[in-house]
């Protein structure tokens, strides 16, 4: 019975390791402070891009008959604008639907059918305009930038507006008497001008049109930073 005295020796020091608690993970006692901010940039993108919508619109007994004269504006309309090659022309809705008298019967049917019209030389789709308003009316009328102009001038707000979130960052951290660092970001972009509804009918344009005046102008083409930071010691 020698060997187990040995054992009875080492198990009281065996219990007081167990009993001896661990210490706290340092996880555990340091708070990290999470604060969120966010910081905005604008950047000016001329608007080198023109698109307008153009439409013929008419009444009659029979659908058949306001087919007969809203295709054949459309098609009279084409054929001039193709002869503008910086000029792209592309058909965009065609509408056909009944117009009701008493009793919920059809007294006539209308229909309307529209052209987009987009072009990077607004003197020549101006001078297009004007050519058409002697038949067609004009829905709308907007200046934008091209893709290539915008996504420009986008990722220059975005390193704009990155540096302004690191400096807000920095101003928060200083204020506090601590260091941080960016646990999350989010990045948004946005920015286009309003289009110009122009809702002239066809029966009203002149016949001696003049090209329409077209101002190109410039958007603002914003960028916004969100996120996190963590203050660290």
């Amino acid at each position: 019975m020698t060997f187990i005295r040995p054992l009875l020796h080492a198990a009281p020091l065996l219990l007081m390791a167990l009993a001896t608690p661990a210490p706290a993970a340092a996880s555990d006692v340091a708070t990290i402070t999470t604060i969120e901010l966010s910081a905005e940039a604008e950047r000016p993108a001329a608007n080198d891009l023109a698109r307008a919508s153009v439409f013929a619109e008419a009444s009659g007994a029979t659908p058949a008959e306001l087919a007969d004269r809203v295709n054949q504006l459309i098609r009279d309309a084409l054929t001039t604008a193709r002869t503008y090659a910086k000029v792209r022309t592309q058909s965009g809705a065609t509408h056909t639907y009944p117009i009701y008298g008493k009793g919920a019967r059809i007294e006539a049917w209308r229909m309307r059918s529209e052209l987009i019209l987009e072009s990077r030389d607004s003197a020549a789709l101006s001078e297009l305009l004007g050519k058409l308003q002697t038949a067609l009316g004009v829905a709308n009328l907007i200046m934008l930038p091209s893709p290539e102009t915008r996504k420009q001038a986008e990722n220059e707000a975005i390193i704009e507006a990155i540096a302004a979130f690191r400096e807000r960052a920095r101003t928060v951290a200083d204020a506090l008497r601590k260091n941080y660092r960016i646990k999350q970001l989010s990045i948004g972009s946005g920015g286009r001008p309003p289009a110009r509804p122009m809702m002239r009918s066809a029966a009203l344009a002149s016949a001696e049109a003049a090209p329409m005046p077209i101002e190109a102008g410039e958007t603002l083409i914003r960028a916004t930073i969100s996120g996190q930071i963590e203050l660290t010691d």
